[in-house]
C-alpha cells in the first residue's frame, strides 16, 4: 500500500475518536419495512402481477436510522423519540436495542401510531428485486402535552453528557420547531455541536451549528434557481446567513457535496465510488450522522464534510435502509486518492 497522505492520516484519526463520543438524536423514529417476493404470474382478476411472498424485514428508519448509523460508527447514542405499542413499534425498539442504541429517551405511547413505510420489492426468480411501490402508514396524531413535557425532560437528561445533538425532522411531530429550539438551547449551553436534518422546516430552525439539506431543498427554501453551480453557491450562502449557521453542507447526489462556511470560499467535494447508486434509501441519515460525529470528534467543517461524503458514497451501494461502520469508513478513506 502506498504511503498515507497527511489528509488520510487526519481523517482516519478522526474516525478513531468516534468511540469516545456520545451523540443525542431527537426526532421522528420510523419503521422501514421491506417485503420481498417473486413474480409468479399475472392475475386473472386484473392486469397486475401476483407477488409470491418470500420475506419481510423491519429496520429502523428516520431518526432511528440516524441513531443506528451513529452506533455502527462506534459512538454512544441516545435516541429521543415516540413510538406506538403495535407490532411495528415493538420491532423498531428491538432492532434499536440490538444495534446498541440507548432507548431510555424513547416514549412508548398507546395514543401514537408508529410511522411505518412499507416498500414492496419484486422480481423474477433469479433477478435483483426492485422496489415497485411504497405504502406509508403515517402517525399523524398530535403529540399531547404530557408526552411533549416528557420529551423535554428526556432532552435535558440526555444532553448533559453529549458531545453533539442531531435534530432529525421528518415532519411527524416530534422535532417540530418549538421542540427543536428547546433542544438547541439546551445543547448550546454546553457548547456542543447542534445539527439539523429537516425535510420541510429548516427555515424555522435558526441558530444551529449546521444542517445537511440537498440542493433541491435549498432551491425550494429560497425559491431561487440552482441549476448552475454559481447559483447554488450564492443560494446556499444566503440560506446559511439567514439561519445564522456556522456552515451548511449541501448534498448533491452523484455530484458530491458542497460546504459553505462563514468567511471562506465554498468547498466542492467530488463523489466517492460509483455514480450509479444501488439504493439511496436512508442515505441522508448516514450523512448527517457521520458529519455530526466527526464535528463532535474535533474535526473541522471541511474534514467532517469529507467523511460524510465517504459515508454517503458507501451507503448508497447497499440495498435497503443501511448503515456504514467505522472500519468501512476508514478503509474507504485509505483506498482513495487524496
Amino acid at each position: 500500500m502506498s504511503e498515507r497522505t497527511l489528509l488520510q492520516e487526519r481523517l482516519v484519526g478522526i474516525v478513531r475518536r468516534f468511540r469516545q463520543r456520545k451523540v443525542v438524536v431527537l426526532g421522528d423514529a420510523i419503521a422501514d419495512q421491506f417485503i420481498y417476493g417473486g413474480i409468479s404470474r399475472v392475475s386473472r382478476e386484473a392486469p397486475v402481477f401476483i407477488l409470491r411472498h418470500e420475506s419481510t424485514e423491519t429496520v429502523p428508519g428516520g431518526a432511528a436510522n440516524c441513531a443506528v448509523n451513529l452506533a455502527a460508527l462506534g459512538a454512544s447514542v441516545s435516541l429521543i423519540a415516540v413510538t406506538g405499542t403495535e407490532g411495528a413499534g415493538t420491532s423498531l425498539l428491538e432492532k434499536l436495542s440490538g444495534a446498541g442504541v440507548d432507548c431510555r429517551g424513547v416514549i412508548v405511547s398507546q395514543e401514537v401510531r408508529t410511522t411505518t413505510k412499507v416498500r414492496i420489492l419484486a422480481g423474477q426468480a433469479h433477478s435483483t428485486r426492485q422496489q415497485v411501490i411504497r405504502i406509508d402508514y403515517e402517525g399523524n396524531e398530535p403529540i399531547d402535552a404530557s408526552v411533549r413535557e416528557q420529551l423535554r425532560k428526556n432532552v435535558l437528561a440526555q444532553a448533559q453528557a453529549a458531545d453533539a445533538l442531531i435534530i432529525s425532522d421528518y415532519n411527524y411531530g416530534v422535532a417540530d420547531p418549538d421542540m427543536a429550539i428547546f433542544a438547541r438551547d439546551t445543547a448550546t449551553k454546553r457548547k456542543i455541536a447542534t445539527l439539523v436534518d429537516s425535510r420541510f422546516r429548516l427555515q424555522s430552525m435558526p441558530g444551529f451549528t449546521s444542517a445537511t439539506p440537498n440542493s433541491d431543498e435549498v432551491e425550494q427554501l429560497l425559491g431561487a434557481g440552482t441549476s448552475e453551480l454559481a447559483q447554488l453557491e450564492v443560494a446556499a450562502e444566503d440560506l446559511r446567513k439567514r439561519l445564522s449557521y456556522r456552515a451548511l453542507l449541501v448534498t448533491r447526489g452523484s455530484h458530491g457535496m458542497m460546504l459553505v462556511e462563514a468567511g471562506v470560499p465554498p468547498l466542492h467535494i467530488g463523489p466517492v465510488g460509483s455514480r450509479e447508486p444501488v439504493d439511496v434509501t436512508g442515505a441522508g441519515d448516514t450523512v448527517v450522522a457521520t458529519y455530526a460525529l466527526a464535528l463532535a470528534s474535533e474535526a473541522s467543517f471541511p474534514d467532517a464534510a469529507r467523511l460524510a461524503n465517504y459515508a454517503g458514497g458507501l451507503v448508497v451501494m447497499k440495498r435497503g435502509t443501511s448503515c456504514v461502520t467505522a472500519p468501512e469508513l476508514e478503509y474507504s478513506v485509505l483506498q482513495s486518492h487524496l
